[in-house]
């Protein structure tokens, strides 16, 4: 698959319904070309989240379509940025609003999105001083198989301690705790200090 603009659009038309597939190449050529590096250096941490946000994408699905951006050519820090944003994801902001009200959920977003694109434009910097982005832009996504691998044994292993500590918690009077905790406190509960 060639590199650039054209192999992000056929990237998104392979992670997304292919009527979704923005053309985002079309809107934002200097995200992509690499000619412009550090107009795509500063610009990339900014557009990343906005990116996240329009194509629904939630912590799963996230990492195969940073891959197509990275091999579509936006910058390092414009990938990690839009990795960062599952927090402000449209289902995520609609739950904020549900339970903090929409000024609340506002402000989230707000700080959440300074807080992802200035992390990710310092994320850049620092691994671009130190040459740690990768000049290769040929991130693979690859079919997940079951394989008995060290993995499987810790999350075994983790599987069984899970299962022990509920036990103990239902052994030890913690549903009863739960209630009591969901009750209002009585007057005998309050201190003077």
């Amino acid at each position: 698959m060639p590199a650039g603009p054209q192999a992000l659009s056929r990237g998104f038309r392979g992670v997304i319904k292919p009527a979704a597939a923005p053309q985002l190449h079309v809107a934002l050529p200097i995200l992509f070309d690499r000619r412009h590096s550090t107009q795509r250096t500063l610009w990339g941490p900014i557009v990343g989240p906005l990116v996240a946000v329009i194509s629904l994408v939630c912590s799963v699905g996230n990492i195969p379509l940073a891959a197509v951006l990275w091999n579509g050519g936006i910058s390092f820090g414009g990938v990690v940025a839009f990795i960062f944003a599952d927090l402000i994801v449209i289902p995520i902001l609609n739950i904020y609003r549900k339970y903090y009200g929409l000024k609340m959920a506002g402000f989230l977003f707000a700080t959440f999105y300074v807080s992802m694109a200035v992390a990710a434009l310092v994320i850049d910097l620092i691994f671009g001083g130190f040459a740690l982005i990768p000049s290769e832009r040929s991130a693979r996504v690859v079919e997940a198989s079951i394989t008995w691998n060290y993995t499987t044994w810790l999350n075994l292993a983790f599987l069984v301690l899970a299962g022990l500590l509920v036990w103990r918690f239902l052994k030890t009077g913690g549903p009863a705790m739960l209630r009591m905790m969901n009750r209002p406190a009585g007057p005998a509960h309050h201190h003077s200090h």
